[in-house]
């Protein structure tokens, strides 16, 4: 690899971990190419990316992009996107899958560095879709209790 693609690379990821609000640092060691791509296909429908880059070049990109304090180590894959919650289930469910071959390291969350827990309690929350949903069956909640109150009031005029 020659010292402008590293650059360019490095470019690339500052750029990309500015953006995001989550980045996950999993280990991917013993993973077969077909579980690697069922995790990048699981990422590319919840829009959170995924790749492998030498730790290196991640680690510059990281202190470019101010997330300081991560000890990388080993092999890792590197798992980001802007939306904290879609980046935790995907990867915690892919990590259930994966026969504990995928373990998450720790992540850069908000500005601070979490560990592996804080990453599976942020994957049981909600996510936007489901909030949204709640938040819509409570809006409507009275207009359906209206509407059954006068179906009721009709059936039992109805009898009568």
């Amino acid at each position: 690899m020659t010292k402008t693609e590293k650059t360019q690379i490095i470019e690339t990821l500052t750029a990309e971990f500015k953006a995001s609000s989550a980045i996950a640092v999993c280990d991917y060691k013993g993973l077969t190419v077909r579980q690697f791509e069922a995790l990048r296909r699981a990422a590319r429908d919840n829009g959170v990316k995924v790749q492998v880059v030498k730790n290196t070049l991640a680690g510059i990109a990281l202190e470019n992009a101010d997330a300081k304090g991560l000890e990388l180590k080993e092999t890792n894959v590197f798992v980001w996107s802007d939306d904290q919650i879609a980046l935790s289930k995907t990867i915690m469910k892919f990590a259930e899958t994966s026969n504990e071959k995928f373990k998450v390291k720790f992540g850069y969350y908000e500005g601070s560095v979490v560990d592996a827990a804080h990453i599976e309690t942020v994957s049981k929350l909600p996510s936007r879709d489901e909030l949204i949903g709640m938040l819509l069956s409570v809006w409507t909640a009275p207009a359906r209790y209206f509407v059954t109150a006068l179906d009721n009031l009709k059936k039992q005029k109805e009898e009568n």
